[in-house]
């Protein structure tokens, strides 16, 4: 039995988890990891994509700086969490205010010490991309849509940087990445209506608090009807192997996605319809594999 000291210790632990979003930042890494492998140097062996030391530094400089931005968007949205998220908010305040804020300057500082490794234009990429993070937290998020637009991103930034560091920018990749930003967008969307109670309170000026629910959802079904065509253009114009299958069955969800969005009505069914476009982005992390089964066959057997 732990005694209340160290009860308290892994209390704190486990409100740091919460904090930074531990596993959003392990998904993160295992799919900069798994396009890597699969799609950005599908002919390199194995061992040399993994146990390359500048991939493993950009990877583990990108999860630091996310982390931080974690921490400090949590720093900012403290009141407003409180009321829309009372439970966890309650597990994130065991660890100070203080506490997250030294915290947030020790990743940032060890990522950006990370990127000196690899160039001097790494650098100026984190530190960019930290700057972002902050100035997204502090003042742009604030800003009905373009606030959003700036969050989907960041949050496709780190994969930017794997693409630029292979040297790989074929089209069939920028329709993977715009289907990608436009379900994150909409999830963003998705997430201002859930806390509306919350950004009312500490006067947010959102899309569903300026303009009504109605126009909020108008919104995120015309973008759902847009990340219906990256889906059929990788399905019929490229090879994406059996990757076609998760194409398809996400269209499917996302064609009933708009059904249940033009029923909800409250924070519950918000929720569910937060939890769908989740679904559909980690499924796309482990369909990866998809695009060519003998690759990876013949690569991890």
């Amino acid at each position: 039995m732990l005694n209340r000291k160290n009860r308290l210790l892994l209390y704190k632990l486990l409100s740091l988890f919460s904090v930074v979003r531990g596993y959003n930042i392990l998904m993160i890494t295992l799919a900069q990891y798994l396009a890597s492998i699969f799609i950005l140097s599908p002919d390199l062996p194995l061992s040399q994509v993994v146990f390359d030391i500048n991939l493993f530094i950009i990877v583990t400089a990108s999860a630091l700086v996310i982390a931080g931005g974690y921490i400090i968007n949590n720093f900012y949205d403290a009141e407003k969490d409180l009321i829309n998220k009372p439970t966890k908010s309650m597990l994130d305040r065991l660890v100070s205010q203080r506490f997250k804020l030294t915290t947030y300057f020790i990743l940032n500082f060890a990522a950006a010490f990370l990127a000196s490794y690899i160039s001097f234009r790494a650098v100026l990429f984190f530190s960019a991309y930290i700057f972002g993070i902050w100035l997204y937290s502090h003042k742009l998020k604030r800003i009905p849509f373009l606030g959003n637009i700036v969050s989907a991103i960041l949050a496709i930034a780190p994969f930017f940087v794997v693409f630029v560091y292979y040297r790989n920018f074929e089209t069939v990749i920028f329709f993977h990445a715009l289907f990608l930003f436009l379900l994150i967008l909409a999830r963003e969307l998705i997430k201002d209506l859930e806390s509306m109670a919350g950004d009312l309170a500490q006067n947010y000026k959102t899309l569903p608090i300026l303009y009504g629910p109605r126009m909020s959802k108008l919104i995120i079904g015309i973008l759902i009807v847009l990340t219906l065509v990256p889906a059929w253009l990788l399905t019929n114009q490229f090879d994406v192997g059996y990757m076609y299958f998760y194409f398809g069955a996400s269209s499917l969800l996302l064609v009933i996605f708009i059904f249940l969005l033009w029923k909800a009505k409250n924070k519950k069914d918000y929720v569910w319809l937060h939890n769908i476009l989740k679904l559909i982005i980690i499924s796309g992390v482990f369909s990866i594999l998809l695009i060519d089964v003998d690759l990876v066959l013949n690569r991890i057997l």
